[in-house]
């Protein structure tokens, strides 16, 4: 008997997507404590994006730039990752559109909203 050979998706954290939240932990810069936040996420392939309505003056932004290594809890799926905050153009704007279009309802020939146009864009590339 054999078995039937099953194709693995492509992306198989794809599913994760949908989640309305994400829990990201970062070190505290200045306590050396973790500090988690629940917050709204895009995601393509292996990367989250993010978007803090508080710009780089966020506690959970600051913290990154101080020690970009941190965790994700997406369901009950962990990933550790990095953080970075210097997005090419295209993939700024893809980040943007993705999150704007998760909660906002934003459709291609829209207007993004001011939030989705403002808000500073982090990325976080998750290990799996």
């Amino acid at each position: 008997m054999s078995k039937k050979h099953i194709e693995k998706p492509a992306d198989e954290h794809a599913f994760l997507a949908r989640e309305d939240y994400c829990y990201v932990t970062s070190t505290g810069r200045v306590s050396g404590k973790p500090h988690e936040v629940e917050i709204w996420f895009g995601m393509r392939g292996n990367t989250i994006y993010l978007l803090s309505g508080g710009g780089d003056k966020s506690d959970w932004v600051k913290n990154m730039r101080a020690n970009p290594q941190v965790k994700v809890r997406i369901e009950k799926h962990n990933f550790t990752g990095q953080a970075r905050f210097v997005l090419e153009a295209e993939e700024e704007a893809q980040a943007r559109r993705v999150l704007a279009a998760k909660y906002q309802g934003w459709r291609e020939g829209r207007k993004l909203s001011e939030w989705a146009r403002t808000a500073f864009p982090v990325a976080i590339e998750l290990k799996v």
